[in-house]
């Protein structure tokens, strides 16, 4: 548990500096841009966020797995993940932009088609790069793939916007600034620069998609359950309701980084673990920590909520305050979800997550399109909050029959589930 520990800490600092990072550089574009133009942003990168979920097709995850237990040698990998690369940059790019062009209304600015279309190439690489840290169990170098972006894009993001007045173009060529410059080092750094080749290891790349396919569609309805609001609002609505619903939804994004934070350690150790059952008991140890902190950050976010959203995106945003308490119920209760599902996915077993969220998918589609029309972004949240609510509940059933551990197991508080906290604290005063 102590190793498990210190892989939490160093992700969590981690995890604050892109917290800190991201939500200043959502906060520039809030108070620069306005409600109107945050909402085409938000129509405009929700096809590529979207699509990164079927596009990278689980590399990632499939590459953890196998290079976890050993199955493939990294070198193996590694010309496996360039060859497949090349093949997804091309598919994910022509998709995205057939969605972006034709299937919304922000599409219609060809420019800031191709600016949010930039990106894609450089965050496949450094998706495909983080699946050999976390196979290696190498957090460090993981930790730095994910924040250092984050950093440059709010540089990049107050050049551009603030000082030279770019407006949404700005910021989408921020967003490509920071994929990019991780990509050219990580081209070298992790010697991926020697892994292009045209001989085919067809065994190599059979496996890793046949295993990763399956965690790509798992990803992309999971992902789908969070951004189809926001297509249909784009279609449904205005741009400036969308806008008013992505600044609400973002500052639950922010607290959910709080389980993503255990979640990722959960993935790779479960794939290197030799005692399933066991780990998972450890994972519902995490579990129950996470949703008591989840719940109190909740309820302190309900309490300050039109404080905090005025503070940081201002009175244009008021409406948003709305959207996030709807939200906050639901939030709560994927936490369950949030954590759990990847001890099933370090295991091996994606389509496990399929079971609750494609049920929650489709209600969430139903209720979005029945209520954005006359509540427009609380509409919304009120749609996500039910359909969260259903995957969370659905979820746990299905992982405790996996896992064969009661539910009740999973879910009863012990006083032994605080010694993790009481030795991270004591870590933090040395």
């Amino acid at each position: 548990m102590k190793s498990f520990l210190l892989d939490v800490y160093s992700i969590g600092v981690s995890k604050v500096l892109m917290i800190a990072f991201g939500l200043t550089t959502s906060i520039i574009i809030a108070r620069a841009l306005g409600p109107e133009k945050n909402g085409i942003i938000a129509a405009l990168l929700v096809y590529p966020s979207l699509f990164m979920s079927i596009g990278s097709l689980g590399v990632r995850q499939s590459t953890t797995y196998f290079l976890g237990k050993g199955i493939f040698t990294e070198e193996q990998i590694k010309k496996a993940i360039t060859q497949i690369w090349l093949f997804t940059t091309v598919l994910s790019i022509g998709v995205c932009f057939i969605l972006m062009r034709y299937f919304s209304k922000s599409g219609e600015n060809l420019w800031l088609v191709i600016l949010a279309l930039l990106p894609i190439p450089f965050t496949l690489f450094n998706t495909y790069n983080s699946g050999i840290f976390l196979g290696k169990n190498e957090i460090g170098y993981f930790n730095k793939i994910n924040w250092i972006p984050t950093f440059i894009v709010l540089i990049i993001t107050s050049a551009l916007v603030l000082w030279l007045s770019f407006g949404i173009s700005g910021y989408l060529m921020a967003l490509m600034g920071g994929p990019l410059f991780i990509s050219c080092i990580l081209l070298f750094k992790n010697k991926f620069i020697n892994a292009f080749t045209f001989k085919y290891d067809w065994r190599v790349i059979k496996q890793m998609l046949s295993l990763g396919l399956i965690y790509a569609f798992a990803l992309l309805v999971v992902n789908l359950n969070y951004k189809i609001d926001v297509i249909l609002l784009d279609n449904l609505s205005t741009a400036f309701e969308t806008g008013i619903y992505s600044k609400g939804v973002s500052i639950t994004e922010y607290l959910w980084q709080i389980p993503m934070l255990l979640s990722t350690v959960v993935f790779a150790r479960s794939a290197v673990s030799k005692d399933d059952r066991g780990f998972s008991l450890k994972v519902a140890q995490l579990l129950r920590l996470s949703f008591l902190i989840i719940g109190i950050a909740s309820l302190v976010l309900f309490l300050l909520s039109e404080f905090i959203i005025v503070l940081m995106f201002g009175e244009a945003f008021i409406n948003s305050v709305l959207v996030l308490n709807t939200l906050l119920p639901g939030v709560v209760l994927l936490t369950i979800f949030k954590v759990i599902n990847m001890d099933l996915s370090g295991k091996g077993k994606p389509w496990v997550s399929l079971k609750a969220m494609v049920p929650a998918l489709i209600i969430n589609i139903i209720l979005n399109i029945i209520l954005i029309p006359e509540y427009g972004a609380s509409g919304a949240a009120m749609a996500s909050t039910i359909s969260y609510s259903i995957a969370a509940l659905l979820f746990i059933a299905f992982y405790s029959k996996e896992t064969e551990i009661p539910i009740v197991t999973l879910i009863s508080y012990k006083r032994s589930d605080f010694k993790p906290i009481v030795q991270l604290v004591k870590k933090f005063k040395s």
